[in-house]
């Protein structure tokens, strides 16, 4: 079960706290949409913004983003990759 959210109002002028929990969800630009896991974190966000978004219930699974390494550490693994193959 997946919830799909989507920004109709404009957040322009809308206090820190909201401008936050926008970016939590996700959402940047009016009328867009994303696809979320329906837990109780995700549900408390939208009550807090549910004048700016609109929600349904889905039953499309979101997708999974895989996490990046941070830039030093992949940097690190490609030096250290490149060195093994000269070395081989």
């Amino acid at each position: 079960m997946a919830l799909k959210i989507s920004l109709v109002r404009s957040f322009a002028g809308a206090p820190q706290t909201q401008l936050r929990t926008i970016e939590g969800l996700g959402l940047r630009k009016l009328g867009q949409e994303r696809i979320l896991r329906d837990t109780p974190a995700i549900r408390g966000m939208v009550f807090k913004v549910k004048h700016l978004v609109s929600q349904e219930e889905t039953d499309e699974q979101p997708q999974v983003r895989q996490r990046r390494k941070p830039r030093k550490i992949a940097l690190r693994d490609r030096a250290r990759g490149k060195q093994t193959e000269t070395q081989s």
